[in-house]
């Protein structure tokens, strides 16, 4: 079973040890500024909180504040952010810069999962976070997911499974 405190952090009820021994650790790394990435956020962390997936702790940080340690000590990531102008927001992209030395080496070939929402075009965006996931050695668990405009049931569907692909993907290691 898990709980979920304030901030959208879903943690087993009964600690670091699961059912089935050490318990995996997803790291949620977002700049949400606008409602669409609001209910997209909260669809991601809904689907990797699903309590089907067993021994997977989901802690969430804004990217503006996400240390490094959370990084060291994620399992899996996933990441959220708009289009702006063509890239990642400027908070993804000062996560990245304060992360890529520190976490280069060890966190290579972890899973991680990208959504992004545009009003126009998410390709620039797609391609920037890729290109820097791909530095770090991270290898994609899921196609990432990009959404124009106001996000549709469809668009929020999609974003609960990118949560629980990418929480499941770190049970199957």
């Amino acid at each position: 079973m898990r709980k979920r405190d304030a901030v959208g952090t879903s943690r087993p009820s009964d600690g670091v040890e699961g059912k089935r021994g050490p318990v995996a650790r997803l790291l949620i790394v977002h700049h949400t500024p606008s409602p669409s990435l609001q209910a997209l956020l909260e669809a991601v962390v809904d689907g990797a909180g699903n309590d089907a997936i067993e021994d997977v702790e989901v802690v969430t940080r804004p990217a503006l504040t996400a240390p490094e340690i959370d990084v060291l000590e994620a399992d899996g990531y996933l990441l959220g952010t708009p289009a702006n102008i063509g890239y990642m927001s400027g908070a993804l992209k000062h996560f990245f810069d304060r992360v890529y030395y520190p976490c280069l080496d060890a966190t290579a070939r972890r899973p991680y999962g990208l959504y992004v929402h545009g009003n126009d075009d998410t390709t620039g965006a797609v391609r920037a976070v890729e290109t820097v996931t791909a530095g770090l050695g991270w290898k994609a668990a899921a196609h990432p997911l990009t959404v124009l405009g106001e996000p549709s049931k469809d668009d929020l569907e999609a974003a609960w499974e990118l949560g629980a692909t990418v929480a499941a993907s770190l049970t199957l290691e």
